[in-house]
């Protein structure tokens, strides 16, 4: 992959992992509930997520998903339903915080537990499988290696995506934790989040 290119594809990472979604709300969630160190795992599960995602574009294997309405809408729908359940648990969520909430005190809720929210989270989003068969082939030349370049565009997409999720999304939501020492204040963030999570999913169930 030419400089030029490898430019245009950090730059490009950069801007997709900036615009808020699923993975950004639960990266704020995560890091308000167990404190901005241990978000690294939820990250790291959407990372797991992302590299799927990758590997089924580059096996051909995301056209297909693509092309297939009834396995498209039924991943789409799971990954909706998932995402409405993680905001109705926060809606519901009192002032005390558990393994799933949003605020209260800092919390040691078990890593893999992040993990594998995490990696849900974005695996069961299938509009991700079609972003990337229209993402992977502007950075990618079949007259050349294939192996090398996805490499390259892989470790370079996940890199970008963890500091940006990191240093950006859970660094904003440290920034919130002095908001919500009040018992008012942690029912408002447990809405906020609980709300932006069941909206996430109610537009990935209805928007084509």
């Amino acid at each position: 992959m030419s400089l030029s290119l490898w430019l245009a594809l950090v730059a490009t990472g950069a801007l997709i992992s900036l615009t808020p979604g699923a993975g950004a709300i639960n990266t704020m969630a995560n890091s308000l509930a167990s404190g901005w160190l241990r978000s690294i795992w939820g990250i790291l599960g959407q990372q797991l997520a992302l590299l799927v995602h990758i590997a089924i574009v580059a096996a051909g294997v995301g056209v297909l998903v693509a092309r297939t309405p009834l396995l498209f809408d039924t991943i789409r729908y799971v990954g909706a339903a998932y995402l409405v359940y993680l905001g109705v648990r926060l809606l519901r969520s009192r002032s005390v915080a558990g393994p799933a909430d949003v605020v209260g005190p800092v919390v040691r809720e078990p890593a893999w537990a992040m993990f594998r929210r995490g990696l849900l989270v974005n695996l069961t989003n299938p509009k991700a499988i079609v972003f990337f068969l229209a993402f992977v082939p502007q950075f990618v030349r079949p007259a050349r290696p294939l192996l090398p370049q996805y490499a390259v565009l892989t470790a370079t997409v996940v890199v970008i995506d963890v500091a940006v999720m990191w240093f950006f999304f859970a660094t904003a939501a440290r920034g919130l934790r002095r908001l919500t020492a009040r018992e008012s204040a942690q029912r408002v963030v447990n809405r906020v989040f609980g709300g932006l999570f069941v909206g996430v999913g109610v537009l990935l169930a209805a928007v084509h």
